[in-house]
């Protein structure tokens, strides 16, 4: 009934087409569901058989592609036989490179407030430094007054020093119209007990905390000396080695000059060392 009801009004609709000269296309006719849930679908193939453990193994020795990724891995090129030889390491034709040495540095040298050289550090048994100086000059009232010998110390007595010779300095500008010239030194640096005894405590001069100081060159041609100046006469600068004394007395921790014993006739002593708890007393003689 569909198909004569569709041929009719396709009949209707081409003969006033003929009678305009037109050309009319018949319409497509329209599918059939019947028809195409009728066609037969492409069959889906089924999922492969897994293989036997038996066979795996085989197909894993005799595939080249896997073979290749089984080499590149490490049990695989672990197997592969090493030679005997050792390999070549770089390190071991270059020496060894020395131990670094851990040093501070020193504000007094870098603000110029003295004249000094780092040095290795010094380890001698218990006595040493880990970062000693080499002081050629004190700077003081705005010029370089020089040492009659470089002295090894640390930087605390480096750092003590220019304002201690600077106060000296100005005690001789004022009452003696003159200068200082040069600061003669002696014992700095020395791996020994106090007062040179055989059995006992180390000196501060065994950690280069110490500086003996002998006396003093000045401007106006005088060498002033701890012996025989400092219990001498004022024309063998009793007044200024004295003056340097009490003075030093507020920039070091320990003075010692000919009134503390036998052992500092000739010189003045000084250090940093720490005295009561607190470390603030000073000795004084």
């Amino acid at each position: 009934m569909l198909n004569r009801v569709s041929s009719l009004i396709a009949v209707l609709l081409v003969v006033p087409a003929i009678a305009a000269g037109t050309t009319v296309v018949p319409p497509r006719e329209r599918p059939n569901p019947q028809a195409a849930t009728s066609s037969v679908e492409p069959a889906v193939p089924s999922p492969r058989k897994r293989p036997s453990a038996l066979e795996s193994s085989s197909d894993q020795e005799t595939s080249p592609t896997r073979l290749a990724s089984r080499t590149s891995t490490p049990e695989a090129s672990s197997s592969v036989p090493k030679s005997s030889e050792p390999p070549e390491t770089s390190s071991s034709s270059e020496p060894p490179l020395p131990p670094r040495e851990y040093q501070v540095a020193c504000p007094a040298a870098m603000n110029g407030e003295i004249t000094a050289k780092s040095l290795p550090p010094i380890h001698e048994g218990q006595c040493g430094i880990q970062s000693p100086l080499s002081v050629s000059a004190i700077t003081a009232n705005g010029r370089s007054i020089p040492l009659n010998t470089p002295v090894i110390t640390d930087c605390g007595m480096a750092s003590a020093m220019p304002a201690w010779i600077a106060e000296v300095d100005s005690y001789l500008i004022a009452h003696d119209k003159t200068k200082i010239e040069l600061i003669s030194v002696s014992t700095n640096y020395e791996c020994r007990n106090v007062d040179h005894v055989q059995v006992g405590s180390l000196s501060f001069h065994a950690f280069a905390d110490a500086l003996d100081v002998v006396g003093f060159k000045l401007a106006d041609g005088r060498t002033i000396t701890i012996a025989p100046g400092f219990n001498g006469t004022p024309e063998q600068g009793r007044d200024i080695l004295r003056f340097a004394h009490d003075s030093a007395c507020t920039h070091f921790m320990t003075v010692l000059g000919p009134d503390a014993d036998a052992f500092h006739q000739d010189n003045m002593h000084l250090d940093l060392g720490c005295h009561g708890k607190m470390c603030t007393s000073r000795i004084c003689q």
